[in-house]
């Protein structure tokens, strides 16, 4: 019985996350032009805004800490959007490869991250945030995005298996 409870909770909350998804889905479909007012009225208020330096504001739709999504437009200064575009894929990643990325630049393209981290030995431990994303669309896992010792910049970035979506197994006896 208790089984057969669980299991019914989990379908029940899977389809909830399948709406919610399905409905944020259609946000890469807004057409650029749209008011921002329009916008939020159809997907509510972005959770992280930053200023532009054209007089514009960058804002981001963010499921983390544990949702895999994040969608994300500037708007201009007459509060029109350009394209929406959805952050957290691996294609969109590869931005940290070109060019110095700082830590506000990267919460400007891609919104807080799931955890806020440091790795390494005492006298160099580094600077890593860490965004859940689904891989190549299919894997949970985790994007990598280090900063370094001093936090100043980005040094490197990379995917990896998200441990919050790992079986926990007991230890056999």
């Amino acid at each position: 019985m208790k089984l057969a409870l669980q299991r019914g909770m989990r379908a029940s909350l899977a389809a909830i996350a399948l709406a919610c998804l399905g409905a944020c889905a259609n946000m890469t479909q807004t057409p650029p032009g749209t008011p921002i007012s329009q916008v939020e009225a159809n997907y509510g208020q972005p959770n992280y805004t930053c200023p532009l330096a054209n007089g514009g504001t960058r804002m981001i739709w963010s499921r983390q800490p544990f949702g895999q999504f994040a969608w994300g437009t500037n708007v201009d200064d007459t509060g029109h959007i350009d394209e929406v575009t959805q952050l957290l894929t691996d294609q969109h990643f590869q931005v940290l490869s070109h060019g110095t990325w700082t830590p506000q630049q990267v919460l400007c393209e891609f919104g807080p991250p799931a955890i806020k981290d440091g790795v390494g030995l005492p006298g160099d431990i580094k600077i890593v945030w860490s965004y859940r994303y689904l891989q190549s669309g299919v894997w949970n896992s985790l994007m990598y995005v280090y900063f370094g010792v001093d936090g100043s910049h980005v040094t490197r970035f990379h995917p990896g298996p998200d441990p919050m979506y790992e079986e926990r197994r007991l230890p056999f006896f």
